[in-house]
């Protein structure tokens, strides 16, 4: 990962390297989005040919995530967002679904991805009565990434930390749960840990992801539900429970089939 040195996407001008794909770059291609390279579009590619689901996993994921900031922003009246492996920019950001819903909403964006850097100045429109910012910082440093944060974010009041699809870039298990309780017990109570990950119950996923990881590109560890659901230990998770993405409150009318990315939302007591 990048080193965690204090910049933000205004004025940062990091070097991208396209030489071995990226997961925020072939997520983007996955989604329809057009800030990839060749390198990821033939990962990509070589990928759906062993899981051919994996799109619409993609595609789920960010249902996921739209479904989530709308229940924790509108329903529980959430107003401040930490969204930490934010991505590239795609339809229904988390900072337009929170404003949308409450226009005074602040959301701090981390992630130390060059692209993602150079692309942090649309990630920053924000709603005239709220606030959104960009932090370059590394998962695994979880202190800091709160520290920072602290310069936008009230941490007075509860923030909702969303943690989609990025803990499995931390290989070592225990390590991924420290970072979640570290980075909860610098939040007040009432806070929220919004979370998904993909899960190694098949076998053909399992195939694609090592294809993928042996092209150099940093690596991602599918887990079992039973270790996804370690992260929200100490936790009140919020209903249906921790369950395959699509079947998370669904949107009313629908039939969704589960797929293999599990997440759900808790609440810190």
């Amino acid at each position: 990962m990048a080193d965690s040195r204090p910049t933000t996407g205004r004025d940062a001008s990091p070097r991208i390297d396209t030489s071995v794909p990226h997961s925020a770059r072939v997520w983007n291609y996955w989604l329809g989005g057009k800030d990839n390279y060749e390198v990821d579009r033939t990962a990509g590619d070589a990928y759906r040919a062993h899981a051919p689901g994996i799109q619409a996993m993609a595609r789920a994921s960010r249902r996921f995530l739209i479904r989530a900031v709308t229940h924790v922003a509108g329903d529980l009246g959430v107003r401040q967002f930490l969204d930490i492996g934010a991505g590239l920019p795609a339809y229904d950001n988390t900072h337009q679904i929170a404003q949308r819903l409450a226009p005074t909403s602040r959301v701090v964006y981390v992630d130390n991805d060059p692209l993602v850097i150079r692309h942090a100045q649309a990630l920053l429109g924000s709603a005239p009565e709220g606030v959104t910012d960009f932090v370059e910082a590394d998962l695994r440093g979880p202190e800091e990434i709160v520290e920072r944060a602290g310069r936008t974010l009230d941490l007075g009041r509860p923030v909702a930390v969303m943690l989609m699809g990025v803990l499995g870039h931390i290989e070592d298990h225990e390590e991924a749960k420290s970072v979640v309780r570290r980075l909860l017990a610098a939040l007040p109570s009432g806070s929220f840990l919004v979370h998904y990950d993909s899960t190694d119950t098949d076998p053909a996923l399992k195939e694609a992801q090592q294809g993928y990881d042996d092209t150099g590109a940093a690596p991602y560890a599918l887990r079992s539900p039973e270790q996804l659901t370690d992260y929200y230990e100490g936790l009140d998770v919020l209903a249906p429970g921790i369950v395959s993405c699509p079947l998370w409150r669904p949107e009313p009318g629908t039939s969704p089939e589960p797929a293999d990315i599990y997440g759900g939302a808790a609440r810190k007591p």
